[in-house]
């Protein structure tokens, strides 16, 4: 017969053994579910998003299912950053893209620009900057309504001219003491537009294929 202290140390070897297994259980479990919940609540984040870009009514297919990565310099990309496409019945409503302004007063200032199947802008909006604070940051839809400036425009409206800010003869509104910022947002949009009217089949034939993929 084994020893009292040889009993209970392994007694206590097991208990602790016991407890050790029951810890891994439930932190692998509270994991699971903490990361199944932020990845619920980003995905609600994201849709949320995309809708400010695009009226509900104007799609019927689920966009985060709906994606295509692109890595175009065009664009401001150095990664392959996605694209989200639209439909109506299958057939083609619109495309967000994501660009990025590299030349922004304090960096990069990355937007999403939501543009129909016939070229015109159905939104624009920031989702990363940073701006001086109570100058640049009024691209933010929450510190002025100046992003909305896009909603409606397109490619040739206005002209070729007009897509710069009105201290550079253009049509866009800058702000006071901040030109750097609005005139890099504009910029990047009017790109955005261009490589829409480039490349606007090669998007949409992606419909096809994500369509078939899901």
């Amino acid at each position: 017969m084994l020893p009292e202290i040889s009993r209970s140390v392994i007694k206590n070897s097991l208990l602790l053994a016991l407890f050790a297994a029951v810890t891994v259980a439930v932190v692998a479990i509270t994991q699971q579910s903490t990361e199944s919940r932020i990845a619920t609540e980003e995905r609600a984040a994201q849709i949320r998003a995309l809708g400010e870009i695009l009226p509900a009514h104007s799609y019927d297919n689920a966009l985060l299912d709906s994606v295509i990565y692109l890595n175009e310099s065009l664009l401001g990309h150095r990664t392959d950053t996605p694209t989200y496409i639209a439909s109506v019945e299958g057939q083609p409503a619109a495309v967000i893209l994501q660009a990025n302004a590299a030349d922004g007063y304090s960096g990069t200032i990355s937007l999403l620009i939501g543009i129909m199947a016939d070229g015109t802008l159905s939104g624009v909006r920031v989702i990363h900057h940073k701006e001086t604070p109570g100058l640049g940051d009024r691209i933010e839809l929450a510190k002025s309504q100046w992003i909305k400036s896009f909603d409606g425009k397109s490619l040739n409206n206005p002209e070729e001219r007009g897509w710069a800010v009105k201290k550079d003869q253009g049509d866009f509104d800058q702000f006071a003491g901040a030109t750097i910022t609005p005139r890099a947002v504009v910029t990047a949009v009017h790109k955005a537009l261009q490589y829409f009217d480039q490349n606007h089949a090669q998007l949409f034939a992606h419909l096809k294929t994500t369509e078939v993929s899901q």
